[in-house]
């Protein structure tokens, strides 16, 4: 396994591999690596000939006030557990080869509608940020297919229509989030929590099911079962960022008519922000 910090030597590597013919898949990450990001790879890695999983802190997704500077850079056991994995290339640039102009010129992707509400609400400008860096490393690293995780489930759905409305082509994969034993959604963010709020955060998991459970025994009143959703999270010790019930294409609120539903969850235990999200057809 190869790693390479600059787009020039990366479009050199590259050219070679398709030369021979070779399938490329990209995995794009901001590093800290646990298992829901190597399930990422593995899926790349069944799915293209030559895996890219690129680690770069994208500086343009973070507001004011989030963790951008202590957000852990934690490369080297990152290319342990990547080499493991059985990925090809890293691709670990600064922010300066990123946006060697810096961020306040630099051209923008706005993905209207699904990066509206939810995550897009409570964090202004965060997709923004999301769906031009990834527009940036879809042209850098030119893949056939990339995976991301459905945790993200906003993000996913950005990625995607971002990348249909652009004409890019890229294959978009979807992976399963991966939990822990607790159900809890691996996340990098995990990290940051106490012992006391890691024994909590079971809980957001176990809300989204209990609100699909309802929802798939016939309960229609989608309102209700949301405010009894924030209301469980509160009981529990978190504070409820939102909790909503959408179409699963759309991210609009959920119809009656509708059959296929995602929940949406974020919440905070103490400063750390969960997000998860259960999807069901009823």
């Amino acid at each position: 396994m190869r790693t390479v910090h600059s787009l020039k030597e990366l479009r050199t590597i590259l050219r070679g591999y398709r030369l021979q013919g070779k399938t490329i898949g990209l995995v794009p990450t901001m590093g800290n690596l646990h298992e829901g990001h190597i399930s990422l790879v593995r899926k790349a890695a069944e799915a293209s000939d030559i895996v890219v999983t690129s680690i770069f802190v994208n500086p343009m997704q973070f507001g004011a006030g989030e963790d951008l500077d202590k957000y852990p850079r934690t490369l080297l056991a990152d290319q342990e557990k990547l080499d493991a994995a059985g990925n090809t290339l890293v691709f670990a640039p600064s922010a300066e080869e990123v946006y060697p102009e810096g961020l306040a010129g630099q051209t923008q992707v706005v993905v209207p509608d699904v990066s509206d509400g939810h995550c897009g609400a409570s964090r202004p400008g965060h997709f923004e940020g999301v769906a031009t860096v990834v527009t940036m490393l879809f042209n850098m690293v030119q893949p056939d297919l990339a995976v991301f995780g459905e945790k993200d489930f906003q993000q996913l759905a950005v990625i995607r229509k971002l990348a249909r409305d652009l004409m890019i082509p890229v294959e978009i994969i979807g992976a399963p989030t991966v939990r822990e034993d607790d159900g809890l959604a691996k996340s990098s963010r995990n990290g940051y929590l106490s012992e006391k709020e890691r024994q909590l955060a079971p809980a957001v998991y176990k809300t989204l099911q209990s609100a699909a459970e309802k929802l798939t025994n016939g309960q229609t009143d989608i309102e209700t079962i949301a405010t009894e959703a924030k209301d469980s999270l509160a009981q529990a010790g978190l504070r409820p960022d939102y909790f909503n019930i959408v179409n699963s294409v759309t991210l609009k609120p959920a119809q009656s008519e509708d059959k296929e539903l995602t929940l949406l969850v974020a919440a905070f235990l103490g400063t750390t922000r969960l997000i998860d999200n259960l999807s069901i057809t009823r």
